[in-house]
């Protein structure tokens, strides 16, 4: 294992797998019930990922629920992000954020692209992709982005807070 990849505090973990194609789901928690933030990364350069999700709190101000993704390969990928809250609220999650925001950056910090309320915008490509969110406050955006880094990052609108669902999909492996 390349040691740029080994935690660099001993309270951190690690777990390594070669998986075969499937649904898989990584579970991050504290000890003894903390709180804190979580990191979890794939190796790109050899498997290609379908989806990648986190579910989490935002808070106000700016503790926002972010998830970060590569885009591998040498070619753009075509790929929808959604933020979702008040879906999660009729599937009996508690505090569901009632209205989410996303924002879509690079590996630089440029703000690529920006959504609240997924029916306001690229409405007709995102019912295109056959994963449009249930509800009408719920954001989503449809992007072709090249190789690098990304995040992206949920808000509550007006400061709300609650519990968030980012997802990214890889339309292509779709």
């Amino acid at each position: 294992m390349p040691g740029d990849l080994l935690p660099s505090h001993p309270n951190e973990s690690l777990l390594t797998a070669i998986l075969p194609a499937g649904n898989y789901t990584a579970i991050l928690s504290g000890v003894n019930g903390g709180l804190g933030i979580g990191l979890y990364d794939v190796d790109p350069s050899d498997s290609r990922i379908g989806n990648i999700s986190t579910r989490g709190a935002v808070g106000a101000g700016g503790d926002v629920l972010i998830g970060g993704f590569i885009v591998g390969g040498t070619n753009p990928t075509r790929l929808i992000a959604r933020a979702l809250g008040p879906s999660l609220g009729s599937l009996g999650v508690a505090g569901a954020l009632a209205d989410p925001t996303l924002e879509l950056h690079n590996g630089d910090g440029t703000l690529v692209a920006a959504n609240d309320n997924w029916q306001s915008g690229q409405a007709q490509e995102i019912s295109g992709t056959t994963l449009a969110p249930s509800n009408p406050r719920e954001a989503a955006i449809v992007a072709t982005l090249a190789p690098g880094n990304y995040t992206a990052i949920i808000s509550g609108a007006g400061g709300s807070t609650g519990i968030a669902l980012v997802e990214v999909y890889d339309l292509a492996a779709r």
